[in-house]
Parts: structure tokens; C-alpha cells; sequence
């Protein structure tokens, strides 16, 4: 599945102008400020940011271990704050937990361990067996399968328990620091796992990590601080914008740490032939970039209407009305299905701000289309 497959897919994950607070009265205090993520099936999402920026917060209420207290969190197309203690419990089941404690059970063997979650799922008897030996095999535990979890080392625990939350191969994955207590080996045989789950059964895995060794592995680097999202990065597709900006005149010049930085800012949008990406009138938000596709430019006069420009892979537009501040000075229409690169506001100024060389393309480009 390439990265656009994936963005034509309805998120799996949906969270909407999230936030949350501890305590009460004047000990009352925000955790999480008005997050917003969309994560799409297949994808192996890692969260990252220092301690007590709010990312275990955010994954315990994806999973419904807390309640969402203001504004929307819709996971495998339930609202959470919308379904009744009975539904809630039937949710987590289906969601495939891996917790820093690794909350096994201490009169269970490893082994049973993991049937015990198969049996949830009433998965015939002789499957559990088979199911659960297979994958505590491939974590290197064929030796522990009959020991009890006070009997098996920190690092063999926490294996227990990512077997327990991937034989069920659950649609949802929420891990928190799943390879902090495993030598190198391990932690790359549980991640090579994970990713193996989104591709084979689009399973979905939100992990948070302060493991730089597995970050090869995401699809998508989400990093919180202050209980907030600062970045949002497609991993494989910020590399694929970078080789598509340097082809573009616009972007050709601009030193490899600037055209990065922008390239992580730009947001990936599909738009459907005969629709309107932006229209003459509107207040100018973003800027685009075209990957792919044909648009028209047309510019209305009056009662008469007439196409000025077509625009196609490479081209910008959406630049003059946020140079000028005035509004859109013309409508943009796709002809075919077109794929942009669109910057808003805020990172289109930082980027002007941040060279000199990219402003002075612009503003050539600008009085260019006067």
C-alpha cells in the first residue's frame, strides 16, 4: 500500500480539538490543549516528547482508560464518549494492549498468558494453543512458555505481554515503550512484528518511544510537548516532498536544512476531479504545490468567467493572497484527481522568514502573474 492508498482510507483513529485536564477546583489542570490526529489503517505511528507531555494521556484515552472530557475522539468508527459501559468493554477487547508494567497475570503461565487473551476472542481450543505458541516462539521464549511471569526476567515479561497483545491480531495496537526493557535483538523482533501486523491485517499501532533505534520503522513521528503536537511527520513521504521540491525552481536553491524543515510542514491533500481547491474571494490560507494532476485557473470579471492558466506537476499557486493579504484573486478547479503539497499560513511565513532565497522566488513569481 503506497502512502496515497493510504490517505484515501478513513482514519481508523480521529481525534478532534481533544483536551484534557487532572484535578479539580484550583487544582485543576490541562494536560492535553485542542489535539487534533487523524492515524489511517496500516499505519505504525510513533509518539515521541519528553516526560509529562501528555502522550501517555492521550493513548490510556484512545484505549477509553480515561474518559474524553471535551472534544471528539472516534476510534474504528465508535464516538468513545458516546457508547455505554457494556460497548466500552467490548471496545478494549478488541484493541491489542502493550503497557510499561506489562499487567500479566501472576498465577498464569506465559503460555497461558497468552491464551487467556485468545480466549476473549473465543478462538477454538485447539487454535489458542498453536496461536500462542507460535508467537511467544518467534519472541525467543519457546524455553519460558510454561514459567510464571515472577519467574521470567523484566525483559522476557514484557515480551509475554507484546505476545498477549498481537495473537489476536487486533485492528488497534496502543503500546507504551514496548521495547524499553529489550536488548537490541528483541526490540527489533517486536517492532518487525508490529510493522508486520499493519501490513498483512492494516492494523493500526500507536507506540510511544524514547527508543531511537526503531524509528526507522514508523510510518508517521508524531512529537508532543507541553501537551501539545509540535510535529506531524510522514516519514517516507517528508523524504519523497524533499525530491520533489528540489525540482521545482521555487525550491531548487535553498539549503538542505530549509527545504527538510519545509518539506516536514507540508501537509499531503487529494482533491476530486471537478472539485474546487480554492476559490477566487476566499481568505488566503495555504500555499500548494502540485505532485500530481491538472487544474484550471480561473479568474471571474463581472458576470463573465475565463480560464487564465493550467496548471500542472511542479506549479504553485495560492501564494499571492497570502504575500498581499488580500483575498483569493482567483479560483483553482481540478481537472483530474490532483494530489498537492499545501503549507498554511503560519509555516508559508516562517519559510519566507527563514530564506531569503525562497522569498525572492516567490515575489519573482508574484509580479510575474500581475
Amino acid at each position: 500500500m503506497t502512502i496515497l492508498d493510504g490517505l484515501k482510507k478513513e482514519p481508523v483513529i480521529r481525534v478532534q480539538r481533544l483536551s484534557h485536564y487532572y484535578g479539580s477546583g484550583d487544582n485543576k489542570k490541562q494536560i492535553l490543549f485542542d489535539i487534533d490526529l487523524d492515524i489511517r489503517p496500516g499505519e505504525l505511528v510513533i509518539m515521541t516528547g519528553p516526560s509529562g507531555s501528555g502522550k501517555s494521556t492521550l493513548l490510556s484515552l484512545i484505549g477509553a482508560l480515561r474518559t474524553v472530557q471535551e472534544g471528539s475522539l472516534r476510534v474504528m468508527g465508535h464516538e468513545l464518549n458516546q457508547m455505554t459501559p457494556s460497548q466500552l468493554v467490548q471496545y478494549r477487547r478488541d484493541i491489542g494492549f502493550i503497557f510499561q508494567m506489562h499487567n500479566l497475570f501472576e498465577s498464569l503461565t506465559a503460555m497461558e498468558n497468552v491464551k487467556m487473551s485468545l480466549q476473549l476472542k473465543k478462538v477454538p481450543r485447539t487454535e489458542k494453543r498453536d496461536q500462542a505458541g507460535h508467537i511467544l516462539n518467534r519472541l525467543g521464549l519457546e524455553e519460558r512458555i510454561h514459567y510464571k511471569p515472577e519467574s521470567l526476567s523484566g525483559g522476557q515479561r514484557q515480551r509475554v505481554a507484546v505476545a498477549r497483545a498481537l495473537a489476536t491480531r487486533p485492528r488497534v495496537i496502543l503500546a507504551d515503550e514496548p521495547t524499553a526493557a529489550l536488548d537490541k535483538e528483541s526490540g527489533k523482533t517486536v517492532v518487525e512484528m508490529l510493522r508486520e501486523l499493519c501490513e498483512t491485517n492494516d492494523s493500526t499501532v500507536l507506540l510511544i518511544t524514547h527508543d531511537n533505534r526503531i524509528l526507522d520503522f514508523a510510518d508517521r513521528i508524531v512529537n508532543m510537548v507541553d501537551g501539545r503536537i509540535v510535529s506531524n511527520v510522514l516519514v517516507a513521504e517528508s523524504v519523497a516532498i524533499c525530491e520533489f521540491l528540489i525540482k521545482s525552481n521555487l525550491f531548487a536553491n535553498l539549503a538542505a536544512s530549509t527545504l527538510t524543515d519545509i518539506a516536514q510542514k507540508m501537509e499531503l491533500e487529494i482533491v476530486s476531479a471537478g472539485k474546487w481547491v480554492i476559490r477566487q474571494g476566499d481568505p488566503g490560507d495555504k500555499f500548494y504545490l502540485i505532485r500530481k494532476g491538472i487544474t484550471d485557473v480561473v479568474v471571474r470579471s463581472g458576470a463573465e468567467t475565463k480560464k487564465v492558466a493550467t496548471l500542472g506537476e511542479g506549479n504553485f499557486f495560492g501564494e499571492a493572497a497570502l504575500l498581499t493579504g488580500e483575498p483569493r484573486n482567483a479560483s483553482v478547479l481540478a481537472k483530474e484527481e490532483t494530489v498537492l503539497y499545501s503549507l498554511d499560513k503560519e509555516n508559508f511565513q516562517m519559510a519566507i522568514d527563514s530564506s531569503k532565497t525562497f522569498k525572492e522566488q516567490l515575489l519573482n513569481a508574484f509580479y510575474q502573474r500581475q
